[in-house]
């Protein structure tokens, strides 16, 4: 019939005329109840008048119509309030829109909110409708640390901070270590043959205790990393150790040594003539009190510690065979007898001497402090094992 045909209506006119007859009778049931607001009444008037004045909206050219653009922003925010994630109260919805049904307090309806932002509102239905095609389930809400606070914060909380740098585990810190230390072993054994080969001054000696100080730490961390993993850390290399007398220690012999051999390259330091059989046994004293102490943190296993224990854990047990069976406390007696080894190759008088006393008294009250807590430990078991195994260090029984 020509009288009810006409042209397709626009995608626009259509929208736009939905709206207002939402909007009217939305302004209709405002009025009936008493709650209707100016701006509401004026609207119904021009509305009754035939005057539209519909308010103007934001249209993408990207965009087929309005309505699919509404249609499918109030499923987006409707999925986004259903999750708590998407709220007005949250400052992340546009600041003003215009409802289809709206739940105002004017109506006092309960109506879930269809909005359609207008134009001006801070996101760009094109962009919107853009973006959503290609993640329809992004996450709206706004980051709360910047991504070097959130990787601090990561990292601050995982399971192997242990093992990060400047951490007691630092596997970093383990490297940087063992390299220094593999160096310093390269320098120490080939300073002392090139010496001993090409020259015949009596400084081999310095290169050989920087040997012997090198070795001694890397395997103090290799034979607990070995054998007592879990106690295994950057401090197993024992290069801190009673800070910072242990360093001046060294640094003491090492300025003996180089001062007497420069000042007096042809003293006798020995009694009788006996400086190359006091050198030898120095030497030999070396070898075996390193032997005896990393074979004795070898077979004790987890039960070895470079620390005093005070609560006896699950996997402590008393050793009492291999070297155990022959010498109490084993690992002191070998560290005991190297640190006065390296003192005779070197062939230093007072080093020797300080290095005894202060040992001696080191060991010897750290033994009755130990022995204490081993008998708190094991008991009769333990009183029977000292009662029958010495420990081989002079005046300590």
């Amino acid at each position: 019939m020509a009288g009810s045909a006409s042209s397709p209506a626009s995608p626009t006119s259509s929208a736009t005329s939905l709206l207002l007859h939402v909007r009217s009778s939305h302004d209709d049931e405002a009025s009936a109840t008493g709650h209707e607001t100016e701006t509401a009444r004026h609207r119904r008037r021009t509305h009754q008048a035939g005057i539209y004045s519909p308010i103007p909206v934001h249209v993408s050219p990207r965009s087929s119509s309005i309505s699919t653009l509404a249609s499918h922003w109030h499923e987006r925010t409707s999925r986004r309030a259903g999750s708590g994630m998407y709220s007005e109260s949250s400052g992340l919805m546009a600041p003003r829109t215009y409802s289809a049904i709206e739940n105002s307090e004017e109506s006092g309806s309960t109506t879930p909110r269809h909005s359609l932002p207008v134009t001006g509102a801070p996101r760009n239905l094109a962009q919107s409708s853009e973006s959503d095609d290609n993640n329809d389930d992004a996450d709206l809400s706004l980051p709360l640390l910047s991504p070097s606070a959130a990787s601090a914060h990561a990292a601050s909380h995982s399971p192997d901070r242990a093992y990060f740098p400047h951490q007691p585990k630092s596997l970093a810190g383990i490297a940087v270590r063992s390299f220094c230390l593999g160096i310093a072993l390269t320098l120490g054994v080939g300073g002392t043959v090139g010496v001993v080969v090409f020259t015949s001054s009596p400084l081999w000696r310095l290169p050989f205790f920087l040997a012997s100080l090198s070795l001694f730490h890397f395997l103090e961390f290799w034979t607990t990393a070995a054998y007592n993993t879990r106690a295994a850390e950057v401090g197993s290399f024992l290069l801190t150790a009673n800070w910072p007398g242990y360093a001046i220690a060294h640094s003491a012999a090492t300025f003996e040594c180089l001062l007497t051999n420069l000042a007096w390259p042809d003293r006798s330091w020995a009694p009788l003539h006996t400086a190359p059989l006091l050198c030898l046994m120095g030497l030999m004293l070396v070898v075996v009190g390193q032997t005896v102490r990393s074979v004795a943190m070898v077979q004790a296993g987890p039960s070895f510690n470079h620390l005093v224990q005070h609560q006896r854990s699950s996997g402590h047990v008393l050793v009492t065979t291999g070297l155990y069976g022959r010498l109490r406390h084993p690992s002191y007696f070998g560290f005991f007898w190297w640190a006065l080894g390296t003192q005779l190759v070197l062939g230093n008088v007072v080093s020797f001497f300080a290095y005894a006393a202060v040992l001696w008294k080191f060991f010897s009250t750290r033994i009755r402090h130990e022995e204490e807590l081993l008998v708190k430990f094991f008991g009769d078991e333990y009183i029977d094992y000292r009662d029958k195994v010495p420990t081989m260090l002079p005046f300590v029984s």
